[in-house]
């Protein structure tokens, strides 16, 4: 059949070319040079059922991001599976870049580094294509002035560059079937949205030109169900373990639950508490930081919420540390 609609986009691009995805209604304050992207729905015909993508093969999955009949986020695909943040650097930064992970393992577990120019998995998920295995992808780079620009890509083939290290590092896409088998809500897959993930005030350990926040994505819950989510998900290390918080948004310096720097927006009911799990998108924040700083002059990686979907076994994961 036809491929399944695209969801419609919506992302605000600042003069100094900050970027941010908006959520479908949003009020905004724009200044001159400010750019307003709206990629509007596209029809379709076909889309997995959640059952279908939940229980689908990951090599299945991987062969429909590669045919560009999924764009979407893969939060609920081969729910058993590993998934997995990708971040590609220089290779002159690359040791660099691996001292970070090493220095912030909750936010960034580092699962597998490639030989430079090779974008061939190897070990969770044997001759997967990181340039096209994904659904889709960001590319990050300085702009005019030393701006950091950002830019979505459908695929890597024509951005990958002989010098290129592929990271892949741990995302709590991984832990959500064992939170729902623990009884713990998954908001944003019940209502088919982006996890929303938000910059914090919180500083990671810096490693060479690689710095910045720690970002943090959220999954509201009763209060009675916050020491199941913990239980659930602290022996997977690999998927960022723990939360690092639950409760009041502010103390990470979150202003505003209802505006995710990235992803969407969810429902969070009256009486929830909003719980925090440290984000593999703090790896994209570090790239950010480098690149501000005049340490690279691009990178690539997954659209966040977009990610590698491994055909490593998360059971196989468990109490391994990082």
């Amino acid at each position: 059949g036809a491929a399944g609609g695209a969801p419609g986009r919506n992302r605000l691009v600042r003069a100094d070319g900050a970027a941010r995805d908006l959520p479908g209604k949003v009020r905004l304050t724009l200044a001159p040079g400010d750019t307003l992207v709206v990629e509007t729905p596209g029809g379709g015909g076909w889309s997995p059922t959640p059952a279908a993508w939940a229980a689908m093969d990951p090599g299945a999955a991987r062969a429909l991001f590669r045919a560009g009949r999924w764009r979407g986020p893969t939060a609920g695909v081969a729910v058993d599976r590993v998934q997995a943040n990708l971040v590609v650097v220089p290779a002159a930064v690359a040791d660099a870049f691996a001292a970070y992970c090493r220095a912030n393992p909750g936010p960034c577990p580092l699962l597998e580094r490639l030989a430079p120019g090779d974008a061939t998995v190897r070990a969770l998920a044997p001759g997967a294509d990181l340039r096209r295995d994904l659904p889709r992808y960001r590319l990050h780079r300085r702009g005019p002035g030393g701006a950091v620009v950002h830019e979505d890509l459908d695929d890597l083939a024509a951005a990958w560059r002989p010098d290129d290290v592929a990271f892949l590092l741990g995302c709590s896409f991984t832990l959500e079937a064992a939170l729902a088998a623990a009884g713990v809500p998954v908001r944003h897959v019940e209502e088919r949205r982006n996890v929303p993930m938000y910059r914090t005030t919180r500083a990671t350990v810096a490693a060479g030109p690689f710095a910045g926040p720690l970002v943090v994505s959220m999954r509201p819950m009763p209060p009675e169900r916050v020491e199941a989510a913990r239980a659930a998900s602290a022996p997977f290390p690999c998927a960022h373990g723990a939360p690092v918080h639950a409760g009041d948004p502010a103390a990470l310096g979150i202003v505003d639950l209802a505006r995710p720097d990235w992803g969407d927006p969810v429902t969070v009911r009256p009486g929830e508490v909003p719980v925090f799990w440290a984000c593999g998108v703090t790896s994209q924040e570090a790239v950010t930081h480098a690149l501000a700083a005049g340490a690279l002059d691009r990178a690539l990686t997954h659209a966040p919420g977009h990610m590698f979907v491994a055909d490593s076994l998360r059971e196989a994961w468990r109490g391994t540390r990082v």
